[in-house]
């Protein structure tokens, strides 16, 4: 069965990791129906000022804009089975932990949680405010997962964006996704 994918960007650092995740969505055409997007604004001037580029508007996904609440994904009844938050900002994560449907990331998020679907939450910051850890704890207990960006190295990536993959592969395997992978202890 074919899945139903949300992505959500912020402004949080990291958008190496969102551009990775979308082309490996675009590559996994097969397993998915569909793709809706939704970004703020402050995750386009950060993906501009990281990766010096616009390319976010050349994926073949459906973007939706931060405030529209007609999007189908704003509602149950759609049937999205995963949303992706990546990366997740601190204040993403606040939102959503307390229930504030502000916008249409976190209005999706509510859905998302309320209908016991999955919630992948890739945080971005660091050190971390025991207000951060409530947080997570929150959403954890919600019943989303969170999947801080911490890259792993054991695979020997030599580009930035083989280490971004080293999270995105991970949030790929989360949502239910067949991707090969390294995988540790099985070689190349």
């Amino acid at each position: 069965m074919k899945k139903k994918i949300i992505v959500a960007i912020t402004g949080a650092s990291g958008s190496i990791y969102a551009k990775v995740l979308l082309d490996k969505l675009a590559l996994l055409a097969d397993q998915i129906e569909e793709v809706g997007i939704v970004m703020s604004d402050n995750a386009k001037d950060v993906w501009q000022f990281e990766l010096q580029n616009d390319v976010y508007q050349s994926y073949p996904f459906r973007f939706y804009a931060k405030n529209d609440f007609m999007a189908p994904f704003a509602s149950g009844s759609a049937n999205f089975d995963t949303m992706i938050v990546c990366p997740c900002s601190m204040g993403t994560l606040a939102r959503i932990a307390h229930g504030t449907s502000s916008d249409l990331t976190t209005r999706a998020a509510d859905v998302i949680l309320k209908e016991r679907r999955r919630l992948i939450l890739v945080t971005r910051e660091t050190p971390l405010s025991l207000i951060h850890i409530h947080n997570m704890s929150l959403v954890t207990e919600a019943g989303a997962i969170v999947c801080p960006a911490s890259p792993s190295f054991y695979s020997q990536p030599s580009t930035l964006e083989e280490v971004a993959a080293t999270v995105v592969d991970r949030i790929l395997h989360l949502a239910g996704l067949q991707i090969k992978t390294y995988q540790w202890g099985e070689g190349d």
